[in-house]
């Protein structure tokens, strides 16, 4: 009797929390309704991490709340029968606090993801503290169910804090196993009932309840362990900074002198052999900074010593641990094209890693004198390393953001360097049009990385470049986590999937880069000079980064000025097939050249095919 007097007394009580207790007597078809779309909207959540910001944040905002809603809805405390340790204020908080954080999330578009990082990564520390005091204090039906919650919610916590820019899609992975764990216990719960109905005034069950819990906890919880190994895994791939980039207490004001040299063995193509070099260059200001860089040089000497081939790579990050040369392959992740033939034709090769890559300060990223001063600056470096037997004939080659930077080499060269005499500049899909570019890369899948490296670059090396003016609120933290990744490390997989979110979506522009001080340094890096070497410039046609209009409008207004262009076009070659092995740019750049090594004469006007 007494039993029967308190159960109704917690029943009476528990009815003031009008939402678990309307829920509870809805009919079995409306829960197995609910149950069905719980499932479905869960498996949405963990299956399509690149789904648009604005509907993960939809999906995401509404788990969370329905994961609350599974809280307050524990059949223990509404029935009463709950052991004395258990308040019913422990449910009442993790449940409103899910729901409250589901309609914060709902709204998220309007708020800074740091406040979204904050507001996730604090809250799930603390539910998974709850839980795991309910485990520690509780009877056997909750304890493993609420342990294990309890630690997943802390290692996503952990998560959320250790990759603040996908905070979003963990969140969304978490809360999706719990959504589809509530409809599956709907789900049974409606289907026990149909076998055995429930008493009169009852309110729901346990029983039926604790599987479903359970199982989804251990979803949970390895989704949990599962992501915080891929995060080891990706972290534990990226390049490392070594003590060799350190620059000198006190850097020589002149550029272009060697500060250092070191052997170095890692994917040297054979029948070479090749240093790893730190040297003085100037940077976009005019202050003197060093940079690195790679000289490889062919086993066998030759008579004169050997024909230099300049290299600017083309994009391989932003940060400083993405220099090539810390690199696994450091010709390769720039995409050098045909580094065999260089060696067997007995050129050298000497290929700057860019000032503030490796070594400190911000990389000239699509910045026209700091990428040119680093070619500039390496190859008089390496003349000074009496192994290599460098001689003084140079070619710059250049690939992508390379590109860029071998115009602005020919550009530069005669006042900045006039003892690197240049026989012939190469610029393989070359960034010319950087207006353009910008505009452009919104238009692309992924395009938000690259448009990170572009900003980051642009703010830190331009006092006038504001990065909050063109950076939207709700994307900040990502493009900053963007710009602190390499694109061959494991963890731009962790970019890609943020930028796809993004592109999806509102993308990451506050403003028209085109306008503004942004704009204006960018018309700044367009290499619009007069190159006196002469000059091959290549174009795919089937390039969706660096679009072949863009080019080809670039090379008419060279030719309007009176430069001399040598414009060849590549049907079918995209970006990076236009420099493989097989691409039938080889063989011309490879004879042409040899023939500017041989001082032949270059095309005498714009030419194109």
């Amino acid at each position: 009797m007494g039993e029967s007097q308190g159960t109704k007394a917690g029943e009476t009580r528990y009815r003031a929390r009008a939402l678990p207790f309307l829920a509870s007597k809805w009919p079995g078809r409306v829960r197995v309704l609910i149950g069905v779309a719980a499932i479905v909207l869960g498996v949405l959540l963990v299956s399509r991490p690149s789904s648009s910001l604005q509907t993960l944040t939809a999906y995401t905002g509404l788990s969370l709340a329905l994961s609350g809603v599974g809280d307050l809805l524990d059949a223990r405390v509404m029935t009463g029968r709950r052991p004395a340790f258990e308040s019913p204020w422990v449910h009442r908080v993790l449940g409103g606090f899910w729901i409250c954080a589901g309609i914060l999330i709902a709204l998220w578009r309007g708020l800074a993801m740091d406040v979204l990082i904050v507001v996730v990564g604090v809250s799930l520390a603390l539910s998974g503290g709850l839980r795991i005091v309910r485990a520690l204090r509780g009877g056997t039906d909750s304890r493993a169910a609420s342990a294990l919650l309890g630690v997943s919610d802390i290692v996503f916590s952990s998560l959320v804090w250790w990759w603040p820019d996908v905070t979003l899609l963990l969140v969304a992975a978490l809360f999706g196993v719990r959504t589809v764990r509530f409809g599956i216990s709907q789900l049974a719960q409606v289907f026990q009932e149909r076998q055995q109905p429930r008493p009169r005034g009852a309110v729901g069950g346990w029983r039926a309840g604790r599987w479903p819990r359970l199982l989804g906890a251990v979803a949970a919880l390895a989704l949990a362990l599962g992501c915080a190994g891929v995060g080891v895994q990706l972290r534990s791939g990226s390049p490392a900074l070594e003590p060799f980039y350190t620059a000198p207490a006190d850097v020589p004001a002149q550029p272009g002198r060697l500060v250092r040299s070191e052997p170095f063995d890692r994917a040297v193509p054979t029948g070479a052999r090749a240093w790893r070099i730190l040297y003085t260059t100037t940077n976009t200001a005019g202050s003197p900074v060093v940079a690195s860089g790679l000289v490889i040089v062919p086993v066998a000497s030759v008579p004169g010593g050997h024909k230099v081939i300049a290299w600017a790579h083309g994009t391989t990050g932003y940060a400083r641990d993405c220099a090539p040369t810390l690199l696994t392959d450091p010709l390769g992740s720039g995409a050098f094209p045909s580094r065999d033939a260089v060696i067997a034709n007995g050129w050298a090769i000497v290929s700057t890693d860019y000032a503030g890559m490796g070594t400190g300060g911000p990389q000239p990223y699509i910045i026209g004198e700091g990428e040119g001063r680093s070619v500039l600056d390496s190859v008089r470096a390496a003349r000074q390393l009496s192994e290599a037997q460098l001689n003084r004939e140079t070619v710059v080659w250049g690939h992508s953001q390379g590109g860029h930077a071998a115009l602005w080499s020919g550009q530069i060269a005669p006042a900045y360097a006039p003892d690197v005499r240049l026989d012939g500049v190469v610029a393989m899909a070359p960034a010319s049009d950087t207006i353009g570019l910008v505009r452009s890369l919104p238009s692309l899948k992924g395009g938000s990385a690259l448009a990170a490296f572009v900003i980051a670059a642009y703010s830190a090396t331009y006092p006038d470049v504001n990065f909050n003016s063109y950076v939207l609120p709700s994307a900040r933290t990502m493009v900053r986590e963007m710009a602190t990744r390499c694109l061959s490390s494991p963890d731009e997989f962790v970019s890609i999937l943020t930028a796809l979110s993004l592109d999806n979506d509102q993308g990451i522009l506050a403003a028209d880069p085109a306008q503004g001080p942004l704009g204006a340094r960018l018309r700044e890096n367009i290499p619009t000079g007069h190159t006196e070497a002469p000059l091959l410039l290549a174009q795919g046609l089937a390039d969706q980064l660096i679009r072949p209009d863009m080019q080809s409008a670039y090379v008419s207004s060279l030719c309007a000025a009176g430069e001399h262009v040598d414009y060849h076009q590549f049907a079918g070659r995209d970006h990076l097939s236009l420099v493989a092995d097989t691409s039938p740019l080889m063989p011309q750049l490879l004879s042409w050249t040899t023939d500017r090594f041989a001082g032949k004469p270059a095309q005498a006007s714009c030419t194109r095919s």
